[in-house]
């Protein structure tokens, strides 16, 4: 619990969080319960805090959807937050008087918003949420940068050495890039709409608009943001295909200059392999083995460099090859 504008921070239990509620004029209220629900017929959180329990069924409960509506003089908010390579789900109620918080597990993204109650200095419960609100899109931003750089360096290390390991990589940053995206939409759009028609009401004060800006303005960069890398991580993965594409053709190459070769010399066995009676008994002469055997091969293969020298394919080949050297 943590009493503003004090800023003085408190542990208790929920008895304790129920009178401070009651009571208390500026509060924030932050609840950790376990990640298991050892107690699924107990009564509601709501209930245990003192609160009206009308449309709060949902406080606390797992596997919540993304929540942004207003209950009266009370805004119900479950906020999708970023924690390592997981999402996390805080249930936030704000009214006049407290924030109240409510998560399972850790969640690193309650003590990074305290740590900036004494440099923003919230002037309401209110401020207190766009806070909140504020730092949830921050753990989106810093996750969707971070995996962005990665995507980035594993395109430019492929380009330099191409590895079967780099497309586990790029699997598991393109999952990421759906993740964020999948997890951070539907609570954005329900959020917009909910927040929009709010600030339609007549008398909504000017600064409380001024926090709405701010987070609409937050919330467009980080989804575009996440755009931007889910468009680089499908960019990574078309060069990658491009790079195997290339390669195969440089051996299919090789491998058609190696049969075009050695094309008459298949010609040669194949026909003397036929049991003709003129095979038989006119070619027996060991000059005309030799000249059928070695002059048409010697004879087609330098027609062969002449042709590959001309239209420059050998000079390709061998680029290719100082390309995958240099690699």
């Amino acid at each position: 619990m943590l009493s503003m504008p004090e800023g003085t921070l408190t542990r208790g239990d929920v008895s304790e969080a129920r009178e401070r509620l009651a009571t208390s004029r500026f509060l924030f209220v932050d609840v950790e319960l376990p990640e298991e629900d050892d107690a699924p017929d107990g009564p509601p959180l709501a209930q245990l805090l003192g609160l009206e329990t009308e449309g709060l069924a949902w406080l606390g409960q797992k596997d919540e959807s993304p929540r942004a509506e207003f209950l009266g003089d009370r805004g119900a908010f479950v906020v999708p937050a970023v924690d390592a390579d997981r999402v996390i789900h805080v249930h936030a109620l704000v009214t006049e008087q407290y924030l109240l918080t409510v998560h399972r597990g850790p969640a690193p993204l309650i003590g990074d918003v305290t740590a900036r109650f004494p440099l923003e200095a919230p002037r309401d419960s209110v401020a207190m949420l766009f806070l909140l609100l504020d730092e949830a899109m921050e753990t989106y931003r810093r996750a969707a940068v971070q995996a962005l750089l990665e995507v980035e360096d594993l395109e430019d290390a492929m380009f330099r050495r191409r590895e079967p390991e780099q497309l586990y990589r790029l699997s598991r940053l393109r999952r990421t890039a759906a993740l964020l995206h999948h997890t951070l939409l539907p609570y954005h759009r329900v959020a917009e709409e909910t927040v929009t028609r709010r600030v339609m009401n007549r008398g909504f004060k000017e600064e409380r608009l001024r926090l709405v800006r701010e987070y609409r303005r937050t919330a467009n960069l980080v989804l575009a943001d996440i755009e931007s890398l889910q468009e680089t991580a499908r960019r990574a993965f078309g060069s990658y295909s491009s790079l195997v594409s290339g390669e195969q053709n440089g051996v299919i190459n090789r491998l058609a200059v190696v049969s075009t070769i050695f094309l008459p010399l298949t010609f040669v066995t194949g026909f003397f392999g036929m049991n003709f009676l003129y095979l038989t008994d006119e070619l027996e002469s060991r000059a005309i083995f030799w000249l059928l055997a070695v002059g048409l091969q010697v004879a087609f293969l330098l027609v062969a460099l002449y042709v590959l020298h001309r239209t420059r394919l050998w000079r390709r080949l061998r680029e290719d090859d100082s390309d995958v050297d240099d690699d």
